[in-house]
């Protein structure tokens, strides 16, 4: 079992989604358990390359192709799991605040978080207090990110945490905030539980907070 794992975190590392997509099937005909599949094979290969990433040894296009690797395994796997165990390392809802348009770094992160086997709601862009709050209460959500790029649109992230604490619901969520003007002082003067500079971080820092959970 062993050897049929390492294969396959070895092909994700290497970015090859078909060769991943076949070893994940044949793992699971061989009667492999899926989320011995998920952890010891897919999530591995993602350790993996975020070691790279952190030595400067690969670029983020390599990371990307690693995700897209990733999801080849992860689509194979998601009919053998149930719906408890899909969301078994948590849920994140994330979006792009009011007034902003800017989606390149949010579909960064959301790709890298859904490569990470995290069960991840993307709300889209210019999504305001009220439905950021209405996620919460749908979604039930391990952690909630905003992401904003536009400096005028900063104060926005103080009005969703206000309009969490307005409905009674901000201590249910672990909050992280990301994007061009957000710094980690601002974070902490707007009472987040994280903040991250780039996508890789973002998934560093959602992992450590689940693992805090937990």
């Amino acid at each position: 079992m062993t050897e049929k794992l390492e294969l396959i975190s070895e092909a994700l590392v290497k970015g090859q989604a078909n060769r991943v997509k076949t070893l994940t099937e044949i793992a699971i005909e061989n009667g492999i358990e899926p989320m011995a599949i998920l952890e010891k094979g897919l999530l591995q290969g993602m350790e993996v390359i975020g070691k790279k990433f952190r030595g400067n040894s690969i670029f983020i296009a390599d990371v990307l192709i690693a995700s897209r690797a990733m999801h080849a395994g992860l689509n194979v796997l998601k009919t053998h799991l149930s719906a408890s165990q899909q969301i078994l390392r948590g849920r994140v809802v994330i979006g792009t605040v009011a007034g902003d348009l800017h989606d390149i770094g949010k579909n960064l992160v959301v790709m890298m978080l859904r490569g990470s086997g995290l069960d991840v709601v993307d709300l889209g862009v210019d999504v305001d207090p009220e439905e950021f709050a209405k996620a919460v209460l749908e979604y039930q959500p391990d952690i909630l990110g905003m992401s904003v790029m536009l400096t005028t649109n900063l104060y926005m992230i103080p009005e969703i945490v206000n309009e969490l604490e307005r409905r009674e619901l901000r201590k249910r969520v672990k909050i992280i905030v990301g994007g061009g003007p957000v710094t980690k002082e601002f974070s902490q003067l707007v009472k987040a539980d994280g903040f991250a500079a780039d996508a890789l971080a973002a998934v560093d820092l959602v992992n450590s907070l689940l693992e805090k959970n937990r």
